[in-house]
């Protein structure tokens, strides 16, 4: 690095620490806030937003440099962002019954108010994405929002439990849910479970992985254990599933990542199943706490629920296995560009043999949804995306010269994995809260990339 750039890191340092604990306080205040379900919570995100883009052309505007990543895992979202636009051209028409001698044009989507208001959304997600490649970056500022990350999903989780063991009549005494079984501040008890597939695969990275002490591991452990015991409690079957997912994806990287740092020989291979042992150790003994300390507590309802043994319902999906045939059905309808991007609960009304007593809005999994409402286009974006995540992210930790470093990008990738698996189950990335912490921890597993600052022509 030039001294130059040492002056322009020097004068931009307070400006780009400004975005950095936006960023980090992004996700923190969606999970306050009901999981950012909400209209008010939608409009205060996007001011937060909106502060991070005015601060990120500032830092440019004072360098004369335009700090990018060029990351090629924006460019999915992007196409989305792209044919969510086209969704809302006025391309498709329909008859008005006699009423009027031309037809009446109308919007590819059928529903474009919900097509519009997943835009705003997606458009923010995209800005925070943009700017956490290109500002967060960073061995040590990667290691610290780990262990934020971490603490946070510990907190929140412990709040959780204690809530469902209080069964209040509303979220903090304020927010009712007459109609939702809450967890935490989250109005939906399934999408509380994936955000602790998220944070605990942080934390079971590190844990897992080498480079934390003996002492910061046994608090690792602890909070993994109680991120565990709230998923648990949740009685969240595609939850339960998703953290054995996570556990073992841990477990598994951290075999592979001291098979690939350590020599051959005698001595480093009775190291290496030394270590391995171990790790399978803990895995069993961190499952087997968190289902003991469960049973203690005396959530067995919830345990027999999240692996599947009480079923108050004849149809074992609850439902789920009529949701995604009608998905299915939209899809063939729509194959190309879908009915339009949150569409789908007027989708499904045309394409339901129930009474028509509920109104279904998701499909209850995100990867059928996706094909529903934005076709086969769509879902190639989406696979685009997770292809070139695990890509990058395996590369990122393959590089990775610090134990620490390598540790979090494991674990990291472990909690997208997590939530990519609960995906198949239900919609948690639909919650903006869960969106928001995934892409923070999507820039965590491959934020090797360094951001490229374009020069302005005035310099």
């Amino acid at each position: 690095m030039t001294e130059k750039n040492h002056q322009s890191d020097h004068h931009t340092s307070r400006f780009a620490q400004a975005i950095v604990v936006a960023l980090c306080a992004i996700p923190l205040i969606a999970t306050m806030a009901f999981g950012a379900v909400d209209s008010w919570t939608i409009g205060l995100l996007s001011v937060l937003v909106a502060v991070v883009a005015l601060l990120w052309l500032i830092d440019s505007g004072i360098t004369g440099e335009f700090r990018y990543s060029p990351s090629n895992l924006q460019l999915p979202v992007i196409a989305l962002i792209f044919i969510g636009c086209v969704q809302l051209l006025p391309l498709a028409s329909r008859d008005a019954e006699g009423l009027l001698s031309a037809p009446l044009m109308q919007t590819l989507s059928m529903d474009p108010y919900a097509t519009r208001y997943f835009m705003i959304r997606l458009v923010m997600c995209f800005v925070f994405f943009a700017a956490a490649l290109a500002y967060v970056p960073g061995a040590n500022r990667q290691t610290k929002i780990a262990v934020i990350v971490v603490t946070f999903g510990t907190l929140i989780a412990f709040f959780g439990i204690l809530q469902r063991l209080a069964m209040p009549e509303a979220i903090y005494g304020l927010r009712p849910t007459p109609q939702a079984i809450p967890f935490g501040p989250f109005v939906n008890q399934h999408h509380f479970a994936a955000l602790m597939e998220m944070t605990s695969g942080v934390a079971l990275g590190l844990l897992f992985g080498d480079g934390a002490s003996r002492e910061r591991k046994l608090l690792l452990g602890l909070g993994a254990g109680i991120m565990g015991m709230a998923i648990v409690f949740t009685g969240s079957r595609g939850g339960v599933i998703s953290y054995l997912g996570v556990v073992a994806f841990a477990a598994v990287a951290s075999f592979a990542i001291g098979a690939d740092s350590r020599a051959h020989g005698d001595s480093e291979s009775r190291s290496r199943s030394r270590r391995n042992l171990l790790v399978i150790s803990a895995a069993g003994g961190l499952v087997l706490l968190v289902l003991g300390s469960v049973l203690f507590l005396g959530g067995e309802t919830s345990l027999l629920r999240g692996i599947g043994l009480e079923q108050t319902q004849a149809d074992v999906t609850s439902g789920r296995g009529h949701f995604w045939n009608i998905a299915w059905q939209i899809f063939l309808a729509h194959p190309i560009l879908g009915a339009g991007f949150d569409a789908f609960g007027v989708a499904f009304t045309r394409y339901d043999s129930w009474s028509g007593q509920f109104r279904v809005e998701q499909a209850h999994n995100d990867y059928l949804q996706i094909l529903a409402d934005g076709g086969i286009l769509s879902l190639g974006c989406v696979l685009a995306f997770i292809f070139i995540l695990v890509r990058k992210g395996i590369a990122t930790i393959s590089r990775r010269t610090s134990d620490v470093h390598r540790s979090v990008s494991t674990g990291a990738l472990a909690g997208c994995f997590g939530i990519l698996v609960h995906s198949f189950f239900d919609f948690p990335l639909r919650t903006p809260a869960n969106a928001f912490f995934f892409l923070l921890l999507v820039v965590l597993a491959v934020g090797h990339t360094t951001p490229k600052p374009k020069r302005s022509r005035n310099n």
